[in-house]
């Protein structure tokens, strides 16, 4: 009786999906929009939905929409002795840095934190060489599509790209994860804002901040004077600024600070990246 039970809901659950489906959409836009109703029938949960959007939408997105710009690079000089390098590398915490010989347009490779380990084995005197250590770089162009970049990345096994203007200049740096943010949002090993905290600092200089983030907080943290008497939050101070309920990814500016959205769904904003412009 409970086996009959399960295969009616199964059925049932399938003709309900195929009946939301019934009209065949002519274009992404209408996808999106069947996607959204399937949620509102609770046939898709919000994770779900925001993650096959993410993968919609990556197509319309390039390298440029997503890179850490140059001025935001840490790199590595090929001159610079681990003395001098590896404050800089704890202090980041990342996995990969871009090696540059006299000028960031002059990438010679990339080095891994984890192939700097071998260096406590080693004496006072031992003579380091970094070209030693350093793997290819790609190069990839400003206007590479997100997804083209995801698939090369799975197929060469790499996680960071060098990113090249129209002159063949350096214009910043995409990882793996930037692209695969754009995906399944936040990805919070990095990035995570600690429970009793509204704003993390990240080593590009941008911010992570909850949505909740009281303005008064916000004011007190960077020095500004947000109206406190028209929002109670930062999000709703960017909402405001939208005119609309934005998407992952919408981007805005108030005042010195560009907003995007990383984390959202159809009620409210949960977390942004703000990013301070220059004055």
């Amino acid at each position: 009786m409970s086996e009959d039970r399960s295969s009616n809901g199964h059925r049932s659950w399938l003709e309900k999906l195929t009946q939301a489906f019934a009209h065949e959409p002519k274009n992404r836009q209408e996808l999106l929009e069947l996607l959204r109703e399937a949620h509102q029938n609770k046939l898709l949960d919000s994770e779900a939905l925001s993650i096959v959007e993410g993968a919609i939408q990556v197509a319309d997105l390039q390298v440029r929409d997503i890179m850490v710009p140059r001025s935001q690079m840490i790199s590595i000089k090929a001159n610079q002795t681990p003395r001098d390098f590896l404050p800089a590398i704890i202090d980041a915490a990342h996995s990969r840095y871009p090696v540059v010989g006299e000028s960031l347009d002059d990438v010679m490779g990339i080095l891994l934190a984890k192939d700097l380990l071998p260096l406590i084995l080693h004496d006072a005197n031992h003579a380091f060489n970094i070209k030693e250590l350093l793997r290819p770089a790609t190069f990839v162009p400003e206007s590479k599509r997100l997804n083209v970049l995801l698939r090369e990345f799975r197929a060469n096994h790499n996680h960071m790209a060098i990113v090249i203007d129209e002159y063949g200049g350096v214009a910043g740096l995409v990882t793996i994860e930037d692209v695969l943010e754009q995906i399944v949002g936040d990805i919070e090993d990095e990035h995570d804002v600690e429970e009793d905290s509204y704003i993390k600092p990240l080593p590009s200089g941008d911010f992570i901040v909850k949505a909740l983030t009281p303005v008064d907080a916000f004011n007190e943290f960077f020095e500004t004077a947000f109206s406190e008497d028209e929002f109670d939050t930062v999000g709703g101070l960017v909402m405001g600024a939208f005119g609309h309920l934005p998407k992952r990814n919408e981007t805005t500016q108030i005042g010195d600070f560009r907003f995007r959205v990383l984390n959202a769904d159809s009620r409210r904003i949960h977390l942004l990246r703000m990013s301070p412009l220059a004055r």
